[in-house]
């Protein structure tokens, strides 16, 4: 910020020391920092945007975890089979580091937390703004079982190598014969 000089783009002095306060409402926030993208990009005004993004970054970080991403699915319970069903669907807005490449190969790996856990996985897709599983996991297990334990999400990169990127979870309570479909947040993963 401090970088930018009046004269060169007058009046973005301000807009620019306004992002970073952080008492102005978060729609005042985003409204100023959309203003101040329009302005006539220079080298002084590009490196500040980048800074910026990186400000905003680590407001989203610790504070809306929705901006990872979400994750949809589908699940349902067969009673006469005692089979749980549980679709992964689609991955959207996911965020990874930069260290993880451009577009890297991303999979979602899946856990009932049963005394003994059960562990699936889908196949690996390349990373995009709207990842489509449609994979369906079928395992035989007890109702009374699945009533008090969750199903854990695990979004993983497979290149360069396996990496969590984030987690989100479900309570498995309410299950039921009548399909449910799921948009779950996605987290940062936990240590």
């Amino acid at each position: 910020v401090s970088d930018l000089r009046p004269s060169a783009l007058p009046g973005s002095f301000d807009v620019s020391r306004s992002m970073f306060d952080l008492r102005s409402p978060p729609h005042r926030f985003m409204k100023r920092y959309d203003s101040f993208s329009s302005v006539p990009s220079s080298t002084s005004s590009r490196k500040d945007s980048q800074g910026s993004n990186r400000s905003l970054d680590t407001i989203t970080l610790s504070g809306d975890e929705r901006d990872f991403g979400r994750l949809n699915v589908k699940l349902c319970y067969v009673s006469s089979v005692e089979q749980i069903w549980i679709t992964v669907l689609h991955c959207k807005d996911l965020s990874w580091p930069s260290s993880c490449g451009e577009n890297p190969r991303i999979s979602v790996k899946g856990i009932l937390t049963l005394p003994k856990p059960v562990h699936f996985k889908s196949s690996a897709k390349e990373g995009c703004n709207d990842i489509e599983f449609m994979e369906t996991f079928v395992f035989a297990i007890k109702l009374q079982s699945l009533q008090a334990v969750r199903l854990v999400f695990k979004i993983q990169t497979q290149t360069p190598r396996k990496k969590t990127i984030g987690e989100c979870s479900l309570a498995l309570r309410e299950l039921s014969s009548q399909e449910s479909t799921h948009w779950l947040d996605i987290s940062p993963p936990s240590k």
